[in-house]
């Protein structure tokens, strides 16, 4: 089976790396040619592609504008399977229902990643204790299906995550986009100058992920701005409880709601976070 990567950055470098690893002959294309003489030169793909109409299985690592459109647009083998590794799904799956909709089409989602960018950066083993997310709906075509599932395994990906792609953005509004935005703002306090010998591990966990490719994220948090919105709102309303509570002295409020944070963090944990409308499987 002849695997295509289309962008070959982090993440489309690593696809190709952990498809090779498992055996599959892998073609990579990407807009900036030194990138695919760079996968070329060091075993990152197989070979180099003009277009991906040979291919059985595409996987298309472009942000979500350029990958719909690429979608929608681009020649594909007739029964390919083609998947988009994008941070939003309803977008993706909008357009190809409105403009493609016999393509054999699967969203997914690798929650996996660095703080640095580029297909020089990219690893066969960055999914390794990663889960893929997958998404379908009534449309999806089963066989394409079970075949993206397929490779998720055969990438070596920790675990599966399938739900719609609407509870997809909800999820990932709160577990990614909202986390990126608050580290972005964090870091624009003036107390950040001069913190060298104050800082430990939450200054690490807080600050981690504010150097994010602004054009990237951009994309990301305009298609899914409802979900993130209402997310930073309702964040941004805990915040001011606790800022009240502790400017008028009121011990025992913020007490209370501390112990609310505790006592809801804990018993999410011990249900695993699991929730409705998603199947997890555990690959290994």
């Amino acid at each position: 089976m002849k695997t295509g990567i289309v962008g070959l950055g982090l993440i489309g470098g690593s696809l190709a790396l952990a498809l090779r690893r498992a055996g599959y002959f892998v073609v990579g294309k990407n807009r900036s040619l030194a990138s695919v003489e760079y996968a070329l030169s060091h075993g990152v793909i197989d070979a180099a592609a003009d277009d991906v109409s040979d291919c059985d299985v595409v996987f298309v690592a472009l942000p979500p504008e350029a990958a719909a459109e690429y979608i929608c647009t681009a020649p594909f083998k007739e029964d390919a399977v083609v998947a988009d590794i994008c941070g939003v799904k309803r977008y993706i799956e909008r357009e190809v229902l409105a403009r493609r909709p016999s393509l054999k089409y699967v969203g997914t989602h690798p929650m996996a990643g660095k703080e640095v960018s580029g297909v020089e950066n990219a690893c066969a083993d960055l999914f390794d204790k990663a889960s893929m997310v997958l998404t379908s709906n009534i449309y999806t075509d089963q066989r394409a299906y079970a075949l993206i599932k397929k490779l998720v395994k055969d990438m070596g990906f920790l675990r599966m995550v399938e739900c719609s792609a609407a509870v997809h953005d909800q999820k990932i509004a709160y577990t990614s986009q909202l986390a990126h935005v608050v580290s972005s703002c964090y870091v624009k306090d003036g107390q950040i100058e001069g913190c060298l010998g104050f800082t430990g591990g939450s200054f690490q966990d807080m600050t981690r992920i504010a150097g994010v490719d602004e054009n990237v994220w951009t994309e990301l948090y305009l298609k899914n701005s409802d979900n993130l919105c209402g997310n930073i709102r309702q964040l941004a309303a805990h915040l001011c409880e606790v800022a009240d509570a502790i400017e008028g002295g009121e011990a025992q409020s913020l007490k209370a709601l501390l112990r609310a944070g505790r006592e809801q963090f804990e018993e999410r944990k011990n249900n695993s976070f699991q929730g409705k409308d998603i199947v997890t499987t555990l690959l290994k």
